[in-house]
């Protein structure tokens, strides 16, 4: 599975998407925060909401390692990390209020996740376009605290 990369385009309606366990298809969290909102995802068993800047289509690209990646914050905007467990063995992508968009054998186990947010500062006035990126990397880890590597604060 390692070096597995997949790229997709993901309608993210209420500016978000989910990666969940194929197997378990929990019901994604409600209960947002402040802290969630800083963070950009919201963790709860078996899911990952990514919060992206658009409700609109965005580009997601996904990639399965054997270890953690190199750290590189020059490319990112925003970059958190979290975990996942995936008990079935099988990761899916999906779009909030929308359907599935893959489903992936990764394995079974805990895995940690770093989600990479670039171009958040080329939307257009009305938020409807812009070059946003959104990447997503999983490696077999076991489960931590989530921890936001870089923020993104907005100017003006």
């Amino acid at each position: 599975m390692s070096g597995l990369r997949k790229q997709y385009r993901v309608f993210a309606d209420y500016f978000q998407f989910y990666l969940w366990d194929h197997g378990t298809q929990p019901d994604a969290p409600t209960d947002y925060d402040d802290a969630d909102s800083r963070r950009r995802i919201k963790v709860a068993p078996y899911v990952i909401v990514v919060l992206t800047e658009r409700n609109m289509t965005v580009p997601v690209e996904l990639t399965v390692l054997d270890s953690a990646p190199p750290l590189e914050l020059d490319r990112w905007d925003h970059l958190v990390e979290a975990s996942i467990e995936i008990p079935s063995g099988k990761l899916e992508v999906f779009e909030c209020c929308g359907q599935s968009i893959d489903v992936l054998a990764i394995g079974e186990g805990s895995f940690r996740a770093r989600v990479g947010y670039a171009g958040l500062d080329t939307l257009s006035p009305d938020g409807l376009d812009g070059d946003d990126i959104y990447s997503v990397s999983l490696w077999p880890a076991p489960v931590e605290p989530e921890v936001v590597l870089k923020t993104f604060e907005r100017v003006g």
